[in-house]
């Protein structure tokens, strides 16, 4: 209902009560309820879920329509993204969040910080997503808040006609709230527990569950070493888990992301079922780095295959695990890949070791041939020399064009010294237009960096611990932080504000009326910023 429609279903409710509720205002119950317009997580999911599915469609007509999300580790942090995004491009479209399993382990676990194997609390990722939405939501009311104080005060200025603009833009808000990409890593367990931790995510309010086919108890970071992959009828049935989760909460356009990490996994801890040849543990039995033997060379404990009539035993480490076959993790990534899209997966998510758009679409074109709407999800990693690795791909193409790149030295190209050099400015060029680019020819419908934030969080620390502990002492902060915040519009200079003081004190008043005792009033030192930012 609009805002003017709030007013008179409520105040016919209120008329209905009489004399009891004769205190309750109309408009104040109209406000509060478009200021907390989701009610639940599940609200949430179903509503983001349709703006994915919208998104997903608009990109499968127009590649140059890719999203794009930024990794938040703490509701704050998401909250802040946003509202900058609503301030400098007027519209949340087509930009979501992202929650990294590797920040959580690093930055939220109780255990302190840990490496990212999946051994934090799996409490703790539902409670982020949650807690980034509640950020959120309070970034709407508070907003929303603005909206009707000026709605009040141009109706004590008798001003009809902007009294009337303003309560179109309450009409036409634009939530903060946004889809959430969330990171369910290997399943934390078997496909009952991973059922279990897609129910609460999405309670929270997840619409998108990305899940990698990595072994549960063996789980790294998609860009360490020492990655151990599981037969595709395992990962399957996590993702069937999954789903059933959405399905079962009502969540019909739930989105499933599967990431395949066998680009760089060359370990299996098990040997899949096969029953027939050519089925699909045969085929991933097939990449197995195996050695033909006889009968008279089995030893005790051997484990062996039978294929096409020959007797084959997987090469087998001292740590219990199979090794794959050097140079099958492309051919690997493609058949997980079409395999997840044939049962029940939405998006895809390759893991590379490196921002190659020519390595990723040559993957993406295999995939295609028999999925032509088949889509990626892309991590922009900050694990990427993002630099070295472009500087390197301008001086190869250079090379094999027959460029003279005398003047460059490969294997130095990070240094200062190349800055500014026409090779450093192709680089950068091809950096800015990666993201186009990929979404182009490599099928990239989102592209996110999993951990910029805790990166800048970092830096800034970083740069006022240097200037406040310094010879700079108090001018550090108020040059570098407070006076930049004023200048550049940054809402949070006003942090009571921001923490929620104006939107308490719009409820006392509506509790209390003239007796409500303000914390806004003319002493608040938050009024030395006016209307500076």
């Amino acid at each position: 209902m609009s805002y003017l429609q709030q007013i008179q279903q409520v105040s016919g409710l209120i008329e209905a009560k009489a004399a009891p509720w004769s205190g309750i205002s109309p408009e104040a119950v109209a406000r509060m309820r478009l200021q907390n317009r989701f009610r639940t997580g599940l609200d949430i999911a179903r509503y983001t879920a349709a703006i994915m599915r919208r998104d997903m469609a608009a990109y499968d007509a127009d590649p140059s329509k890719y999203t794009q999300s930024l990794g938040c580790w703490h509701g704050f942090i998401g909250q802040q993204k946003m509202i900058s995004i609503k301030k400098h491009f007027g519209s949340t479209e087509r930009r979501y969040l992202y929650l990294s399993g590797w920040m959580i382990a690093a930055l939220r676990s109780e255990f302190g910080p840990l490496p990212d194997q999946s051994m934090h609390e799996k409490t703790s990722v539902p409670a982020l997503i949650d807690e980034l939405y509640t950020f959120l939501r309070q970034a709407d009311a508070r907003e929303l808040g603005g909206l009707y104080r000026d709605i009040d005060a141009a109706r004590t200025a008798g001003d009809a006609i902007r009294e009337q603009q303003l309560i179109h833009a309450v009409d036409n808000y634009q939530t903060h709230v946004v889809p959430i990409i969330a990171d369910i890593d290997a399943g934390f367990g078997n496909a009952e527990a991973t059922y279990l931790l897609a129910k609460k995510m999405i309670e929270a309010g997840a619409c998108a569950l990305q899940i990698e086919n990595q072994v549960s108890d063996e789980k790294q970071c998609g860009h360490q070493d020492g990655k151990v992959t599981v037969p595709h009828e395992d990962f399957l049935a996590k993702v069937r888990a999954c789903r059933y989760a959405f399905l079962e909460l009502g969540v019909d356009d739930g989105i499933i992301v599967t990431r395949t990490d066998s680009l760089g996994a060359g370990l299996t801890k098990q040997i899949a079922v096969s029953t027939t040849p050519g089925d699909l543990g045969d085929q991933y039995n097939s990449f197995l780095d195996c050695e033909e033997i006889a009968p008279a060379d089995l030893n005790n404990g051997d484990v062996v295959l039978n294929r096409d009539g020959k007797l084959l035993r997987p090469k087998r480490l001292a740590s219990n695990l199979f090794q794959f076959r050097a140079g099958t993790g492309e051919d690997r990534c493609v058949l997980d890949s079409i395999t997840s899209l044939q049962n029940g997966a939405d998006l895809l998510w390759i893991e590379t070791e490196k921002p190659h758009v020519e390595q990723i679409a040559g993957m993406m074109d295999r995939i295609r041939a028999v999925i032509p709407d088949a889509k990626l999800v892309y991590n922009n990693s900050p694990s990427f020399n993002w630099t070295l690795n472009f500087r390197q791909q301008v001086f190869d193409a250079w090379s094999a064009e027959g460029r003279d790149v005398s003047a460059y030295n490969r294997a130095r190209l990070m240094s200062v010294d190349y800055d500014g050099s026409d090779l450093a400015d192709e680089a950068d060029e091809r950096i800015r237009t990666f993201q186009a680019d990929g979404a182009r020819r490599a099928g990239i419908f989102h592209h996110l960096i999993t951990l910029p934030t805790y990166h800048t969080a970092a830096l800034s620390t970083d740069n006022l611990a240097r200037e406040y502990f310094g010879r700079e002492g108090m001018l550090g902060y108020v040059k570098n932080v407070q006076r930049e915040e004023i200048r550049q519009g940054i809402a949070c200079v006003k942090h009571q504000n921001m923490s929620g003081s104006d939107i308490g004190d719009d409820h006392k008043e509506y509790f209390a009326g003239e007796a409500a005792l303000k914390a806004g009033g003319a002493h608040n030192t938050m009024n030395q910023f006016g209307e500076a930012a």
